[in-house]
Formats: structure tokens, C-alpha cells, sequence
């Protein structure tokens, strides 16, 4: 088996072939993370795992962090979320909340907490047969696409964010958690491994802009939106059975298409993986 990488995209995007997770050397691993910090996104084709084998190699990229939705972790697993099932309610109505989950709009994974998910990865199960794609864009190229007198204004600025944001999105949360406290995250960072700067922004979290009046807030807020998805920057990603996709939460947005056909499966083992101490990002 001979390992194969080629780019799904300008600027977002990579898709590895020829390998196995399960048993490839720690020189082929070191590649794929090269390739993944130069992409946002790696695919990584053709995968038959467990779970036990599916967190040995999530583990590779990084502490594996429990999800603050516990109603959909796995029973036995607890720091992987099953996505896509209980989708129908007892009384065979659609819960929209299973079944649109990450297609509320472009966001990044954890940006309610004091510190950021690192990375967030994907495992197909099951996948349905039209729909349900994956979308990414980059966040440098929305960091580069402002003008530089919005980037000197940003650079003084933090955002607070909570699970549900100003929408109160919280029907996946225990009623015990959805009370947290808003957390400030700078809009300009610096990836910590690629060096590179970033627009840091979720507006699918945020509540305000820390320090402004509610109607610059929200003026602000309205803008950064306008900045968040630039063209040659974005990555679909169509899904396969046995697909293994991790994105860089650092310096990517995602969301899910919300779009195939209710009555079919579509199952994914999520992990969302967190920065060790040489990673910190500021």
C-alpha cells in the first residue's frame, strides 16, 4: 500500500489515500499533520475502525476533550458524540436539532470554551445517498481579505461567546449547563504551529463584542459576517463510508448541509480534540 496525497483545493482541503491509521509509522503520521496544518482539512479515504482504534488515532493530534452535549455521547465512550441518530421523536416527528446539527450556518467548534477546540474529527459510519456534504473555508483568507484599518481596530477588540449564542440554541445541552458564563476570545489570532493570523470569529456563539454599546456590536458582528467566506477559499467535502475527516478549528469555519433525505442514516463518531501546552494559541 503506497500512501498517496493530493489537494481538494486552492487554499482548504487535502484527501490521503494508501494508508491505514491502524498501523501506519509515526514518519507517515508526521506527513499527514504537515499536510493537515498546510490545508485546514484532511481526508483521510477508506478507513474500517472501532472505536478504541478510531481514539488511538485521534489521540495522535491531541488531547480527545469531552463535548458539553451529553446527550449525545456514546454510553460507553463518553469523550466521542454519535451524530445523526434519535433523529425521530417517539412520536416519529423530525427532532430538527439532531437533524440539522451543524447547519445552522458557518461557525468553529468550541469557541464557548475558555480554550478553543484544536481540531474536531469526523468518522463515517453510514452516509446517505444524496446530501449531506460538509463545507470549509479558511480563516487566514478572511484575515487577509479585510482592509487593515478593520484589522488595527480587531486587535483591541474580544468577542464573549456561549454555547447557544444570542439565538439561545441550547436544546442539545443539559438544563444544568446551559447557564455558563460568556467567554472573551481575541477576533486576531495567531496559529500557534503555522504562525499565520487569523479572524477569529463564530457568529453562530457570539453574544456581543466586549466594550461596545449594543448597536456597534452589532454593526460589527453584521460586518465580520461579510469577511467570514472568500473565493478560492472554500472546500465541499461529499462524504464516503470509512472517510476520517479532521479540521483545524484554529484557522477554519464549517458547516453541514442539513440537506439529505430524513428517512436514511447518516452516522458519524465526532471527536473534538484539544491543544497540548506547546500549542496555546494567542
Amino acid at each position: 500500500m503506497s500512501i498517496e496525497i493530493r489537494s481538494l483545493g486552492p487554499q482548504v482541503g487535502a484527501e490521503v489515500t494508501g494508508v491505514d491509521v491502524r498501523t501506519m509509522d509515526d514518519a507517515t503520521f508526521d506527513l499527514m499533520y504537515r499536510t493537515w496544518l498546510a490545508s485546514n482539512v484532511l481526508v483521510v479515504r477508506d478507513q474500517q475502525l472501532d472505536m478504541e482504534q478510531y481514539l488511538r488515532y485521534s489521540r495522535r493530534f491531541g488531547p480527545v476533550e469531552e463535548h458539553p452535549t451529553k446527550s449525545t455521547r456514546h454510553p460507553e465512550y463518553p469523550e466521542v458524540l454519535v451524530l445523526g441518530v434519535n433523529k425521530f421523536r417517539p412520536d416519529g416527528t423530525l427532532d430538527m436539532a439532531i437533524y440539522r446539527r451543524g447547519a445552522e450556518g458557518w461557525h468553529t467548534d468550541g469557541s464557548y470554551n475558555a480554550k478553543p477546540f484544536k481540531a474536531t474529527q469526523l468518522y463515517a459510519l453510514a452516509i446517505p445517498s444524496r446530501g449531506g456534504d460538509t463545507f470549509f473555508a479558511s480563516t487566514y483568507a478572511s484575515f487577509d481579505a479585510m482592509p487593515a484599518a478593520l484589522r488595527k481596530r480587531l486587535e483591541k477588540l474580544k468577542g464573549a461567546y456561549i454555547y447557544g449564542g444570542r439565538n439561545k440554541a441550547t436544546a442539545l445541552l443539559d438544563e444544568g449547563d446551559r447557564h455558563r458564563a460568556p467567554v472573551l476570545h481575541s477576533f486576531i489570532r495567531t496559529h500557534p504551529e503555522t504562525g499565520r493570523k487569523v479572524l477569529y470569529f463564530d457568529p453562530n456563539k457570539i453574544l456581543y463584542v466586549d466594550g461596545l454599546e449594543e448597536a456597534e456590536s452589532d454593526e460589527l458582528i453584521a460586518e465580520l459576517k461579510g469577511y467570514m467566506i472568500q473565493p478560492g477559499a472554500e472546500y465541499c467535502h461529499k462524504w464516503r463510508k470509512g472517510d476520517i475527516v479532521i479540521w483545524d478549528n484554529r484557522c477554519s469555519y464549517h458547516k453541514a448541509a442539513g440537506d439529505y433525505p430524513p428517512e436514511e442514516d447518516r452516522i458519524h463518531w465526532r471527536v473534538s480534540i484539544g491543544e497540548r501546552a506547546s500549542e496555546v494559541a494567542h
